[in-house]
């Protein structure tokens, strides 16, 4: 399997074990904007834009696993409140987005989100200072990203994060060796050490499914010298926001703002 590709992971026992989809969709609010992104014949995913002026940066936001864009309904205000616009992306299957997720798929369709979104940008007269963003299961995306476009993003962060796709599934306890699945570096750590961007990573120290070590391998192997990890005590991979909310999006500012 090179390492384009990914379809032995495409396998139905794998992507039942990793993706919970979710249908959940709300009404934006007042200050927000809802967008179907074409990414195939008759697929749309759904993104929602969370802005606080048009001369701010803004980061575009790949949640994690079992999230939906409508979740961040109550997390973009802080986004906002640090003078930062969130664009936050859903997967195929997720929220209002048509098909079904495979791990194919949602690398082949960050790109084009992407590209959808500096449109967005470019349409709304919007600063074009992007960051780009990943948590848990978002980080295959931003990182795909942060590969492919370096000169058009400022930075990456990565938030429970993990480096290789293998050691996750055996750490959750998917049996890897017995389907004969070899570790590629899929995708993360074989991208990560590539991207010469400035990347902060953070991670929970007590994360029970994807461990700080994982965080810890992508910053010790980002190709980069201006680079932050930051770990917060006590969190674990769900609770990482609320167990210090002030260090969390203080190292966020920190990293946008400089």
């Amino acid at each position: 399997m090179s390492q384009q590709d990914y379809s032995a992971l495409d396998r139905l026992e794998i992507l039942q074990f990793i993706f919970y989809t979710r249908k959940d969709v709300t009404v934006a609010p007042s200050n927000a904007s809802d967008h179907l992104i074409p990414v195939d014949k008759d697929i749309s995913i759904s993104c929602r834009f969370y802005t606080h002026s048009q001369s701010s940066p803004s980061i575009i936001f790949f949640h994690g696993n079992g999230e939906v864009v409508s979740d961040y309904d109550y997390v973009a205000p802080m986004y906002n409140q640090l003078g930062i616009n969130l664009f936050v992306a859903d997967y195929r299957g997720y929220g209002a987005s048509q098909g079904r997720p495979t791990f194919s798929n949602t690398i082949g369709d960050a790109p084009v989100i992407f590209k959808a979104f500096r449109d967005i940008l470019e349409q709304g007269e919007y600063a074009n200072d992007i960051f780009v963003m990943g948590r848990s299961l978002g980080s295959v995306s931003a990182i795909e990203i942060a590969h492919h476009h370096q000169e058009q993003i400022k930075g990456l962060i990565i938030e429970s994060g993990f480096a290789s796709v293998i050691n996750l599934l055996s750490h959750l306890g998917f049996p890897t060796e017995s389907l004969g699945i070899e570790d590629i570096g899929f995708p993360n750590l074989a991208k990560i050490r590539t991207i010469t961007l400035p990347t902060l990573i953070i991670h929970g120290e007590y994360d029970s499914l994807v461990p700080s070590a994982e965080g810890e391998t992508l910053f010790h192997n980002v190709a980069t010298k201006d680079k932050w990890l930051v770990i917060i005590p006590k969190a674990n991979h769900n609770d990482i926001m609320l167990v210090d909310t002030e260090r969390y999006f203080k190292a966020i500012k920190e990293f946008v703002y400089g």
